[in-house]
This record gives C-alpha cells, structure tokens and sequence, in this order.
C-alpha cells in the first residue's frame, strides 16, 4: 500500500481542492461590463472546464513576463479575474475589443470604431478607460476617418498601463499565489502517485518471480 500522499497534511490538500474550485468558478462566468463585449467571453472562456486551471509551466510564464500572460488564453482570463477584484476590467474589455477591431471588415469599421469610441474612450463613457488628453483627442480624429489601426495609440497606452501598474500587483496577488500554490501541491501528489505505481509494479514482478 502506498502511503506517499498520507504524509501531506489533510488541511493541504483540502486547502488546494478549495482553491482549485475558486479559480474554476471565477473563470467560468466571465461579467463583461457591457454586453456588446462578448467577445472578452470568448477570448477568457476556455473550451473544456478541465482546461480553467493551468499547469505549473504556464503560470511560471507568466511571472517571467507580461507578454507571456497576454499571450495566454488562459492568462487572459485570470488577469481580467484579478482586474475585476481592481474594478479596472473595463482596461482588458478595450484592450480586447481593439484586438478584434482589427479584423473587422472594411465596410464595418466605421460603425465598429464609433462603438468602440463611445463605451471606453468618450469622456464619461460607460467603461472609459484611462488616457492622457492628447491620445483621447487623436483618438477621436482617427475615428472620424476610421481605418484598422485609429486605436492604435490608446490601445498601446492601455496594454503599458496594464504592465506597469495592474501586472505588478498581480505577480504579488493572493489569486497568483494560491495558483502557485495548488500547481506545487499537485505536482507533489503526481510524483507520490507515480512513486505508488512504480512499487506497486515492482511487488508484482516479485511475486510472479
């Protein structure tokens, strides 16, 4: 009988069960302040539940960088999880609708780029978002002619404010520490369970022997 996992304390393995259930639950009904923006839904939502909780690697991706995280569906979708507990999620729904704007048709840019504009860039918008006076008025300009990249510029302050001020809280979060936490734990009972199937291989061999 292998008794590698009854060595970890029973408060530790319950501690990451309930953690593992927290982060599953936060990235599983993702509240997109406006309900145009589904489109941050389907760039957080992973396929399959069993994919919400990322592995050991990625999360140590991460940390190494901010473009790491961005890059990642998954870190995506728990870096807007951290933004909402900042009240700030309104700087990833930009970022993300900027993202796709690019791919709109050029037949629909304009209308697209005027909805844009009026849910995060208008002064008193519904989910304004953080710019300096000079990139708000360049960016009302360029939506007046619009074209695929009128958003470039706010989009580009938005992502260095992320980096620079929400990222930094986040390497030091609770939610970054808890993930760190039940991936170390995990990895912990993975090699106790194969240590368990490699003994328990090796008592067969000897008893057909």
């Amino acid at each position: 009988m292998c008794k590698g996992l009854a060595t970890l304390p029973a408060t530790c393995l319950k501690s990451a069960k309930d953690i593992k259930h927290k982060i599953s639950f936060l990235l599983q009904k993702p509240e997109p302040q406006a309900a145009d923006q589904k489109q941050i839904k389907e760039k957080t939502a992973p396929a399959a539940a069993a994919n919400r909780v990322p592995t050991a690697a990625e999360v140590e991706k991460w940390k190494e960088s901010f473009s790491s995280l961005m890059s990642s569906e998954k870190g995506v979708g728990i870096f807007t999880s951290f933004l909402k507990s900042e009240f700030s999620e309104e700087n990833m729904a930009f970022w993300v609708a900027c993202e796709d704007y690019r791919k709109t048709p050029p037949s629909k840019l304009a209308t697209r780029a005027k909805q844009i504009y009026q849910q995060y860039v208008d002064a008193d918008a519904p989910n304004e978002v953080n710019l300096d006076a000079a990139t708000r008025k360049e960016t009302r300009q360029n939506v007046e002619n619009a074209c695929a990249s009128c958003f470039d510029e706010a989009q580009k302050m938005i992502y260095n404010l992320m980096e620079k001020d929400s990222y930094r809280r986040f390497l030091n979060s609770k939610l970054l520490q808890n993930l760190c936490q039940t991936q170390t734990i995990a990895a912990a009972q993975e090699k106790e369970k194969n240590n368990c199937d490699c003994a328990e291989e090796r008592q067969a061999l000897t008893n057909g022997a």
